[in-house]
């Protein structure tokens, strides 16, 4: 709230001087009386807005989306009174002044979530502001909890143990965390282990009203409650919670494999691929140069890749790899394997890569031909990483979901840690993609990938 009130103030001044330099206006000699008066006024609507529509809630702040939605909401709803306000009123307000206040300040109220929210992030990732909880659920959804918030460090939790059933007592292995007792031993085990959160899961209770009562134990305590669900890899704008006679109906959308195939995605990747081919040809050029001169070799790289429903294309890349390189993969698979990715062959210390192919893959220059297989209609600019047949034919059910739209240059595994994921975390993020398509995540995956090229990360 106090970076608010900065932003804000900050704002106002901006749209003041933006106001009083416009060359083709007078100077206004009493706008900044005007300024004072009007703005703070603002400024108490805009905090009360803030704070009605959940804008400076802290639960909302780690995953992003949805402060950053009720900034825009509180935003709208306050453009819309104070213009509603000054035309009752007849109070007379420099327009260009407003207008001015009013994007300067949705864009610094933005900026001070982004920044506080990368600030909350960083923190817990280095082990402070983190919440110890409690998981009570059978131990199957219990381990696949403990694997979620091990892996997503910057939400912040430590998994201090679990309440199963009788049953399950001492299978600490199949949790994945030791299993403290049974759920009739709750409200003991909660004011002994005195957790941040009690996290219940399925399993956690055999009926509605069991898990009414156990709330109800919970009341007294200084302890927060969150219920997952029995559903997983979801995105938030599949799913709608709307609380009927009592119940908690989650609304799911089906997944959006179908959406990803849309002519409106196949009508953008045409037309960036072709730009961006004709805005990096001096580019393609000196690279291709560069190879060439490299070892005298060929510029292009060509291999036989399986696309969307299993369809095999010819991928390009500019080669980076000496021209022996196919011969010799043999007898470096199995220690590609020993890093855990059992199926996608990469290596960090690759001895087929030439000294122009490092370069080149560090900052991932060898896939722009795969603009062409884009425009050709073999590729999208984002999907999942295209794979070779006999990749394609150690696939379970999970990964040929992989298969379901076109694959692409880049994707969320590639802005996700690209070579460094292991084979399970890269199925994972691209079923989650296929699934939870959407045109905008795709421009975000786009911007991202821009910053992971730069940070080189897990490239190689």
């Amino acid at each position: 709230m106090a970076g608010d009130l900065v932003g804000l103030s900050i704002s106002c001044l901006v749209a003041l001087v933006f106001r009083q330099n416009l060359a083709f206006l007078d100077p206004a000699p009493h706008l900044s009386e005007e300024a004072v008066r009007s703005g703070v006024t603002i400024a108490v609507v805009w905090m009360i807005a803030l704070r009605l529509t959940g804008a400076t809630n802290p639960r909302f702040l780690p995953s992003g989306p949805e402060i950053y939605r009720s900034v825009l909401v509180a935003s709208i709803g306050v453009v819309g009174l104070v213009g509603a306000a000054l035309f009752l009123t007849g109070f007379t307000l420099s327009r260009p002044f407003f207008v001015a206040l009013i994007l300067a300040s949705v864009l610094l109220l933005l900026l001070v979530r982004f920044v506080a929210r990368r600030c909350l992030n960083l923190a817990r990732t280095r082990g402070h502001l983190r919440s110890q909880v409690l998981v009570v659920g059978s131990a199957g959804h219990v381990r696949g909890i403990v694997r979620t918030l091990a892996r997503e460090v910057w939400l912040g939790y430590d998994v201090v143990g679990a309440i199963a059933s009788i049953g399950e007592l001492g299978r600490n292995e199949d949790a994945g965390v030791p299993i403290l007792g049974d759920e009739s031993q709750l409200l003991e085990l909660v004011r002994a282990q005195q957790p941040d959160i009690v996290l219940f899961t399925a399993g956690s209770s055999a009926s509605a009203d069991e898990f009414r009562r156990m709330a109800w134990e919970l009341e007294d305590l200084e302890v927060d409650v969150i219920v997952v669900p029995a559903v997983s890899e979801i995105s938030g704008d599949r799913i709608r919670m709307r609380p009927v006679a009592g119940l908690p109906l989650v609304h799911m959308d089906l997944p959006r494999a179908r959406k990803a195939v849309r002519q409106g995605k196949r009508v953008f990747d045409m037309a960036a691929s072709a730009l961006l081919l004709l805005i990096l040809s001096p580019l393609l050029a000196a690279v291709a140069l560069a190879v060439r001169l490299g070892d005298g070799g060929t510029v292009i790289f060509r291999q036989q890749r399986v696309g969307r429903t299993g369809e095999v294309f010819e991928f390009l890349k500019f080669r980076s790899m000496g021209m022996d390189a196919e011969a010799r993969r043999a007898e470096l698979t199995q220690r590609a394997r020993d890093r855990g990715n059992v199926v996608m062959f990469k290596m960090a210390d690759d001895p087929r890569v030439t000294r122009v192919g490092k370069f080149l893959r560090r900052y991932s220059l060898d896939e722009l031909p795969q603009l062409w297989n884009v425009l050709r209609g073999d590729m999208s600019l984002v999907g999942p990483r295209p794979a070779l047949p006999e990749e394609v034919s150690g696939y379970d059910l999970d990964a040929s979901r992989r298969l379901a739209v076109r694959p692409g240059i880049t994707g969320l595994w590639q802005v996700s840690g690209r070579s460094d994921l292991s084979w399970d975390d890269t199925v994972r993020l691209d079923v989650f993609y296929v699934d939870n398509w959407s045109f905008s995540q795709d421009l975000l995956i786009l911007v991202r990938t821009v910053r992971a090229v730069l940070a080189s990360r897990g490239a190689y």
